[in-house]
């Protein structure tokens, strides 16, 4: 299983999800472009001392990382109609999350074998895409009997 990060906006969920990648072994796709400059000594700097445990891929765009990266690609949107806890996940499984500020465009949601929802309540917008990745995450690890080697 993998988390892939499509184009993110904001430095804290990447080290955020870096952290998390590191501390159960999965490996984090962050997807280009973003929207800060990101190279080594920023991910190491939201990162901090994770970095060094997590296994970080770089794709330059949407296609290399689908050309890079084998698995059905499972996306996090709140455009779905399956709870995410309703969703059977398999260990090849990656993760996807769009954008924090306008989610993932259509050829992301296309590319998706499946496309999973958090429930919230009416009127709310969303979750932080970390907290939502962690969420579902922690699910299709359950599913999987996944344990961090």
């Amino acid at each position: 299983m993998r988390i892939a990060l499509f184009q993110p906006d904001l430095p804290p969920n990447v080290g955020t999800l870096v952290r998390m990648g590191a501390c159960l072994g999965l490996p984090v796709d962050i997807i280009r472009p973003c929207g800060f400059p990101l190279g080594r000594e920023a991910l190491r700097r939201s990162a901090m001392d994770y970095f060094e445990h997590a296994d970080i891929h770089i794709h330059a765009d949407w296609a290399a990382f689908q050309e890079d990266v084998p698995g059905r690609r499972v996306l996090l949107t709140t455009k779905a109609a399956m709870p995410y806890t309703d969703a059977t996940y398999l260990p090849g499984d990656v993760l996807v999350v769009g954008q924090e500020t306008v989610g993932a465009p259509d050829f992301v949601h296309e590319a998706a074998a499946l496309r999973v929802r958090i429930p919230m309540k009416p009127g709310l917008r969303s979750l932080n895409v970390a907290l939502a990745a962690a969420m579902v995450a922690g699910e299709a690890l359950r599913q999987t009997g996944f344990s961090p080697q």
